[in-house]
């Protein structure tokens, strides 16, 4: 059983990965991976949220944070995203990427830790 929920949970954060990154080129445009930083920033809240919580049973933790966070945040997609801006010499753009994804996703997880904590 614990697959389905990892499997269901992927797909709806596969589904949402996809949305939010269509939304964010249409809304910012697509000269930097908005999409990307913001999902991996809310996938980061969200698993600390959940890895902060001491509420949740195991199916839900496996649904949240390895499906629906495994199938939403792309540090694969972030990493291509990045080589492909220093291929073009987008060097300020590529940093921004880099310090961008990884100090907003640890503020982020450590916020939604903080969050969970709150309210246990």
């Amino acid at each position: 059983m614990a697959y389905v929920w990892v499997a269901v949970g992927g797909a709806i954060g596969s589904v949402a990965r996809y949305g939010v990154g269509q939304w964010a080129a249409s809304a910012m445009g697509s000269a930097f991976p908005w999409g990307t930083l913001i999902v991996n920033v809310v996938g980061s809240f969200i698993i600390g949220a959940v890895g902060g919580s001491t509420a949740l049973p195991d199916h839900l933790r496996l649904l949240i944070a390895v499906g629906v966070c495994g199938g939403f945040t792309t540090f694969s997609a972030f990493s291509l995203q990045t080589l492909t801006l220093m291929q073009a010499g987008a060097w300020p753009q590529a940093g921004l990427n880099i310090l961008g994804s990884v100090l907003l996703c640890l503020v982020a997880v450590w916020l939604g830790f903080m969050a969970a904590a709150a309210l246990r």
